[in-house]
């Protein structure tokens, strides 16, 4: 018999509210077992997270630029907790400022993915990123990996 694995548990982290709802719709579409749990900013976010007794995200997708705290600020306050070390966090932004690539990098991010255009587009990355073998993938992490593309 099969043991029954929790569902996944998916946070984004995104002020753009057809960021959000596309990215939901992506989600419900791949009929995957998974809970995702939307924040429209850094700051609630971050009061989430150190809420004493929640169930720590399996990864979560955090947008860089967003008023209040940003995605940086987020990853840097995340990476220096070390209650959240397993946490896989997925940069998602429309950036692609090498700049941005390499400060998230730096600071501790598994994966960076620019906003795909088109829906298919953002489902196929979801479900790749979804997918990954995480301990393979930080294994053996550096900057050209790092860019998550398709």
């Amino acid at each position: 018999m099969i043991a029954h694995k929790d569902p996944m548990h998916i946070l984004l982290a995104d002020d753009d509210e057809d960021d959000r709802a596309f990215f939901s719709e992506a989600i419900m579409e791949l009929k995957m077992d998974n809970k995702l749990t939307l924040f429209t900013n850094g700051n609630g976010l971050m009061d989430y997270l150190v809420l004493p007794d929640i169930k720590l995200p399996h990864i979560l997708f955090l947008d860089l630029n967003m008023p209040g705290k940003t995605g940086i600020e987020c990853l840097k306050e995340i990476r220096a907790n070390t209650r959240f070390k397993d946490v896989s966090v997925a940069i998602y932004s429309t950036s692609s400022s090498e700049k941005d690539i390499e400060d998230t990098f730096i600071e501790g991010a598994n994966i960076y993915i620019k906003k795909p255009n088109d829906f298919s587009t953002l489902k196929k990355v979801i479900k790749e990123v979804i997918n990954m073998n995480w301990q393979f993938h930080t294994s053996g992490l550096n900057i050209e990996t790092f860019f998550f593309s398709i």
